[in-house]
């Protein structure tokens, strides 16, 4: 066989194992089995079944860091600010201390298992300590998951912030274990200026990247490959300049995702497919390096490790991190069992192999089997434990579509289509913002505009365009939610409801707290009980976290009604409108005045 035919035979076989994994995940949506799981069997079956052999450990690190570049910055891409600030606290104490905690207490487990050193049991705790993003989202939602919206919101973050801090823990005791006898301070303090110069380098990237893509006239199938080419620059050039490159990305993706950017749709969707992509390529490259003959004498060290990790690390990390905030047993429980491990642990098991450490294969094995463990044993019951523990909500309505146009003359609009069914909210609020226009109703399988449409029934699609930054908010109005943790800046400031609303109304979408003898009192009346008939456009009422501002008075009842955030001292906004009524009365009484000093 000429050297073109063995070419040619690599690409096939290489081709085929991507296309059976992107075809397994068919098999998996399908019984629930871990998609992960999947691909790293896969990975394996190539030199077991096919005969591949692949041992270069170069080049899977080299693939292996554009990958997850690439998976981190659409881990950052999918946050939202207002999901991050809701759980900050929480969730990155999660994403650094208890990935902290997991390396230490796994660390005995490991020296018992494998009789290394201390540091060498933490570096084997350290590759294993974070949660995999994508391994949680998929089961989440392959499994039709809704959770407490607080649980599922700190989970999202802490899946998606606590591998740069994994990776540099890591590279830290590597490079501790490499050079020998160097105190813990220098690595230490390398790795903070590490990870500042990454932060800076992913938010001066990602603005640059952003501004370029809203003032360069690139073709529209040009969008995606210019935000992941540029990914790829940011990650280089912060490893160029010894910061983090993991973190600049991670970062790169937060502020993009949170910008408003020509065809973000479309950047979201190719993101998703490369990374879904990047994690089969680097299961089938890093699979193999766990060879067969090898593999079965570190089987019970590894299930030693994971064990104690999934049973007693992990739950202490969660329990010790979690004690300061407000969560329930059950909810730390649930998130003690959701730590699911994946491409991360394996990609960083790879590295003692790279830099050539002593034992490097005994590293990689160990890591390999704790995410073989950690994917079956756990991924196959975070449904049944989320229904045990009560952290399960009840099924909603089948998730919005989404088109994004890039229209001229503005930046972008989204049309969002909703299927009224007969348990739509909107049909019992009737409530929708002022900046979403419906544009076109399907009923009966005839296409209507908005006008021809009339009122919306039970039965019909509609669609409306909105603001890209806006446009997920109008899922508060069309599908079943939970209220929100705090309210959602985005239904403020230019949103206005009529006084017919309901207390009631408001309080589902905003979260707020009202007695059960005003869920349904109209905001007129409201209004009405606090000012009687002497009520004027601008007065104010507070109303838990948000404020009712009187927009439109007739004949002294208010017929539209406008919210914003609560003054952040109830009683000087009290104060201030009280202000105002005395001012507003000795201005009509010194008027009244004039006509008689004639």
């Amino acid at each position: 066989m000429g050297p073109l035919d063995t070419v040619s035979l690599s690409i096939l076989l290489g081709a085929a194992l991507v296309l059976a994994g992107i075809l397994s995940s068919l098999i998996a949506m399908r019984f629930g089995a871990p998609l992960l799981l999947v691909f790293l069997i896969l990975g394996m079956a190539g030199e077991v079944g096919l005969g591949i052999k692949f041992d270069d450990v170069r080049t899977a690190y080299l693939v292996g860091s554009v990958a997850l570049a690439l998976i981190l910055f659409d881990g950052g891409l999918r946050t939202r600010f207002s999901t991050f600030r809701s759980v900050l606290g929480p969730a990155l104490t999660l994403a650094t201390v208890g990935v902290l905690i997991s390396a230490v207490l796994a660390a005995p487990f490991a020296r018992y298992a494998l009789g290394l050193g201390w540091r060498e049991s933490v570096l084997v705790g350290a590759m294993v300590a974070s949660t995999d993003a994508a391994a949680v989202f998929f089961l989440i939602h392959a499994r039709g998951l809704r959770l407490r919206p607080r649980v599922g919101a700190t989970l999202e973050v802490e899946s998606g912030t606590n591998d740069p801090f994994a990776i540099f823990l890591t590279l830290t005791l590597v490079q501790i274990l490499l050079i020998g006898g160097e105190s813990w301070w220098e690595p230490l303090l390398s790795l903070a200026g590490k990870g500042l110069g990454g932060a800076v380098v992913g938010f001066a990237g990602a603005r640059a990247t952003v501004w370029a893509l809203n003032r360069l006239g690139l073709a529209q199938g040009l969008h995606a490959p210019f935000v992941a080419t540029s990914v790829l620059v940011i990650f280089a050039l912060s490893e160029t300049v010894d910061a983090s490159g993991f973190l600049a990305v991670y970062v790169a993706g937060l502020v993009v995702g949170n910008r408003p950017t020509r065809a973000h749709n479309t950047i979201v969707v190719f993101f998703d497919a490369a990374t879904w992509l990047a994690q089969i390529v680097m299961f089938v490259l890093l699979g193999p390096l766990a060879t067969p003959e090898r593999l079965p004498q570190h089987v019970v060290p590894g299930l030693i490790v994971a064990l104690g990790l999934m049973l007693l690390a992990r739950p202490a990390a969660v329990f010790a991190c979690l004690a300061p905030f407000r969560f329930t047993r059950r909810e730390k429980l649930f998130m003690s069992w959701v730590g699911l491990r994946g491409a991360v642990g394996i990609f960083l098991a790879s590295i003692p192999l790279l830099v050539g450490l002593p034992d490097a294969q005994l590293y990689f094995d160990v890591g390999f089997v704790v995410v073989l463990v950690s994917l079956a044993a756990q991924g196959w019951t975070i449904a049944p434990a989320a229904h045990h523990l009560h952290i399960a909500l009840p099924h909603h309505d089948p998730p919005p579509r989404r088109v994004e146009l890039d229209l001229p003359g503005q930046l972008a609009q989204e049309l969002v289509g909703y299927s009224i069914g007969h348990d739509n909210p909107y049909l019992r609020r009737r409530l929708m913002p002022s900046w979403a226009k419906p544009m076109l109703v399907v009923r009966n399988e005839r296409v209507l505009s908005s006008e021809e449409a009339g009122a919306i029934h039970e039965g019909d699609h509609l669609y409306l365009l909105a603001p890209p930054e806006k446009a997920q908010a109008l899922d508060r109005f069309f599908v079943d939610m939970p209220p929100p943790i705090t309210p959602d800046p985005r239904l403020l400031g230019d949103f206005f409801v009529p006084g017919s609303a309901t207390l009631g109304t408001l309080a589902e979408i905003y979260g707020l707290e009202i007695r059960p003898d005003e869920t349904d009192t109209s905001l007129a009346e409201h209004f009405g009980h606090r000012f009687g008939t002497r009520v004027h456009q601008g007065d104010l009422l507070a109303l838990g976290p948000i404020a009712l501002v009187a927009h439109t008075v007739s004949e002294g009842r208010v017929t539209n009604v406008g919210l914003r955030l609560a003054e952040p001292d109830p009683d000087i906004s009290d104060a201030l409108t009280r202000g105002r009524r005395v001012l507003r009365r000795w201005i009509r009484f010194v008027r009244r005045l004039r006509p008689r000093s004639k």
